[in-house]
Parts: structure tokens; C-alpha cells; sequence
């Protein structure tokens, strides 16, 4: 079972993605500065990019939850898939950002100073960074939040250019080679790009409302077959909204069902749905038809 949404819980922890970065991009850049590094600077940059990110996704997941009103009648969910596209151009204009800084210093590159400084701030990162995002991870997975996740690989990137950052400067400071702080920094921006592209190919196949991903869709079709009162189905269609799955189908019933015994069939598939998937809006269309028994099935006329 993939979980309720719990709004107070998705607000909780983007407000706990903001506050990490917050602290961190204050630190990288005390010592980025201080030591003269473009690679702590350029991590400090994606740092505050992660920050910039974390605070959409905080607002996201607050908007996104909002009940459905007259001009949103199947709610907000889309803020959070739409926060997740903007966060991803944050993430490529982050990368960019960095290939230019570390173009402009490769020939000039020196030995940054009090290196056991950056190499102490890159260590802390990693961490904060690893807790962080497997809250987040945990949360969005919880909640099927797509701007949770979405912060969550803002940090996973961060996690892995620190790393790297980190190797260099521990390279840098044993054999002297300057030249390695921009190489470093340009290593960093092809991660962080990567992860940008991922993610804003994601964002938007949701926003152009993708399918349900096949497994998810053949819950739905093993709980409609599990009942045995249903004919036939046909026109299964799904897509996401932030958090929500909509899902709306075609059932086929015997003609003469009573109404009750009909609309009971309805609720009970939907609340299997939901059991198993979460948050689902699901609408259910009946047909009527003749159940001959020797098909085993309703031949529909055309």
C-alpha cells in the first residue's frame, strides 16, 4: 500500500529541506570565500539553488493540498508536478552557472588556502545532506508527493558533487595540483545536470498527464477482474495530479442488477483502489448488458 496524504507531514519535512540548506549554503559560502575555492563555491551555489528548490517545493505541497474549489474542481495536485519542472531548470541553470565560473579560473587556478576548512564543510554536507533526503524520500513515498521526491534528488546530487569536491580537495591539498578546483567544479555541474534532465523529463511526462505506470495499472485491472460480478471492462484511464491518482472506467454489469447491488460493486472496487494506490479520485461509468453465460462474457452491439 502506497499511503493517505498526510499534509501536515509533507509540510514538515519541506520545511526541513529548507532549513538544511539554509544552514549549509551559509557555510559553504563562509568557506568557500574565505579559502578561495570555486569547487566549495560552485557547492555552494547548488546549495542554493537546493535551498531555492526546497522553498517552492515547501509552498507546493502547501498549495497543492488545498481542497478543490470552482475553478479547480479536481483540486491542486499539478502545483506539485509543476514544482517539480521548476526545480529542474533550477538544477541545469545551477549547472550552468558552475561550467562558467570554472571556465573562467582554469588558467588562472591557484592553490586555495585552509583547505582543511572546505574539506571539514564538504563532510558535514554529506551528511546533513544523507539524512535529509532520505527523509524526503521516505515522505514522498509515504505520501506519493512528486515535490518531495523531487527535493529529495535536489540533495542526492548535492550528496555526490560534494563527494567529489571532496576527493579533490583532499587530491588538492596533497599534491599541490591547483588546476584540479575548476576540473572538480566542472565535474560537479555534469552531475548536477543529469540529475536536472531527469527530472525535468519526469515533471513533464506528468504534466502532460502520462499514464499510471503499468504496475500500477494492473492492480487496478486485478481488482476489477477479482470480482466476478463484472462483466467486462474497457476505456481504463489514469494519470497523476501531485499526489493523486485520477483514474476513471467502464464497467459491465448484468442488465437487470438491481441499483443498490450495482452501485455496492462500484464502492467496493473503488475502496480496494484506494487501499492499494493511496489517494485516488476514481469514477466509475456502468453499462448494462445480457451476461451469456456460454461466452463467459457480454458482447456489446456496435
Amino acid at each position: 500500500m502506497i499511503g493517505y496524504v498526510d499534509s501536515n507531514l509533507k509540510e514538515r519535512t519541506a520545511r526541513l529541506s529548507v532549513i538544511s540548506n539554509t544552514v549549509l549554503v551559509v557555510l559553504k559560502l563562509i568557506v568557500g570565500f574565505y579559502t578561495g575555492a570555486v569547487s566549495i563555491i560552485s557547492e555552494a551555489a547548488h546549495s542554493g539553488f537546493d535551498l531555492l528548490a526546497s522553498v517552492i517545493a515547501f509552498y507546493a505541497v502547501r498549495k497543492a493540498d488545498t481542497p478543490p474549489d470552482d475553478n479547480h474542481a479536481y483540486g491542486h495536485g499539478k502545483f506539485e508536478n509543476l514544482s517539480g519542472a521548476i526545480e529542474a531548470i533550477l538544477i541545469i541553470g545551477a549547472a550552468i552557472w558552475i561550467v562558467y565560473e570554472a571556465g573562467s579560473k582554469m588558467n588562472s587556478a591557484v592553490v586555495p588556502g585552509f583547505l582543511e576548512y572546505g574539506i571539514a564543510i564538504m563532510i558535514i554536507s554529506i551528511a546533513i545532506n544523507y539524512w535529509v533526503s532520505e527523509r524526503l524520500f521516505k515522505v514522498a513515498k509515504q505520501t506519493g508527493s512528486h515535490a518531495l521526491e523531487a527535493d529529495g534528488l535536489h540533495l542526492r546530487a548535492d550528496i555526490w558533487t560534494s563527494v567529489g569536491v571532496l576527493v579533490g580537495l583532499v587530491i588538492i591539498h596533497v599534491t599541490g595540483l591547483a588546476w584540479l578546483d575548476p576540473v572538480i567544479a566542472i565535474i560537479v555541474a555534469g552531475i548536477v545536470f543529469k540529475a536536472g534532465y531527469g527530472m525535468t523529463k519526469k515533471s513533464l511526462y506528468e504534466l502532460t498527464d502520462i499514464s499510471l505506470p503499468e504496475h500500477e495499472e494492473q492492480m487496478i485491472i486485478d481488482i476489477i477482474q477479482s470480482h466476478k460480478e463484472v462483466i467486462s471492462f474497457h476505456q481504463l484511464r489514469t494519470r497523476r495530479s501531485g499526489s493523486w491518482r485520477l483514474i476513471d472506467m467502464h464497467l459491465i454489469l448484468y442488465k437487470d442488477m438491481h441499483l443498490n447491488e450495482a452501485h455496492d460493486i462500484c464502492d467496493q472496487i473503488e475502496a480496494e483502489i484506494k487501499q492499494k494506490l493511496g489517494s485516488c479520485d476514481v469514477v466509475i461509468h456502468l453499462e448494462p448488458c445480457d451476461h451469456l453465460k456460454e461466452l463467459g462474457a457480454c458482447p456489446l452491439d456496435e
